[in-house]
């Protein structure tokens, strides 16, 4: 969504036009499912976790005010705290999913289904030992796709801020696969 209709839909729901808001709701969903979802690894929590923030943005939006950035980041934001509250509520860090849990299916190269599980579990685990804002890069940048200039906007940051950050993050995977008996180049090539 571009910028004017973005800030045209916002004036409208904060003078209560539920249908502007709906359709800012539906044009930002998606993302912060999937950015909830890699930071929590449970669909049914980052659903709940979701409709949180998005609950937490329709009650704040009257006292929202366009700093001239996508009002995405301020979503990112509140999705960042629900995230954290989650984590100091049940004072655990997200675990691997249980074993028993994960579809077996059968096909022709079943060794090669099982690798990628294997590799995208330890991936997973990697990153959920990482700080929390290497976990935001990580994912804003490689699952989600978005330019460093964009990542910087949404949090707040300076470009060379994420850059040294996303280095960091990456170099600290980096050891922890290694240390799991893998190394960058065959998790990439176990997901791709």
């Amino acid at each position: 969504m571009d910028r004017v209709n973005e800030r045209r839909l916002l004036q409208q729901a904060q003078r209560g036009d539920s249908d502007a808001f709906a359709e800012i709701y539906r044009e930002n969903v998606q993302v912060i499912f999937r950015y909830i979802f890699h930071r929590v690894n449970d669909s049914h929590l980052a659903e709940d976790l979701t409709g949180d923030v998005f609950t937490k943005a329709l009650e704040g939006l009257r006292d929202y005010q366009d700093q001239g950035k996508p009002f995405i980041a301020w979503l990112y934001r509140i999705a960042h705290a629900r995230v954290i509250d989650h984590y100091r509520r049940v004072e655990r860090r997200p675990t691997e999913s249980d074993v028993e849990d994960e579809p077996i299916s059968v096909d022709q190269d079943m060794d090669a289904g099982m690798i990628r599980r294997h590799a995208a579990q330890v991936l997973r685990a990697a990153i959920t030992e990482l700080t929390d804002e290497q976990q935001q890069v990580i994912i804003l940048r490689f699952i989600e796709g978005k330019r460093i200039e964009t990542v910087a906007e949404l949090m707040g940051k300076q470009a060379n801020a994420i850059k040294a950050l996303q280095f960091r993050a990456l170099r600290s995977l980096a050891g922890r696969l290694e240390r799991s008996g893998f190394d960058i180049d065959s998790i990439i090539a176990g997901l791709s």
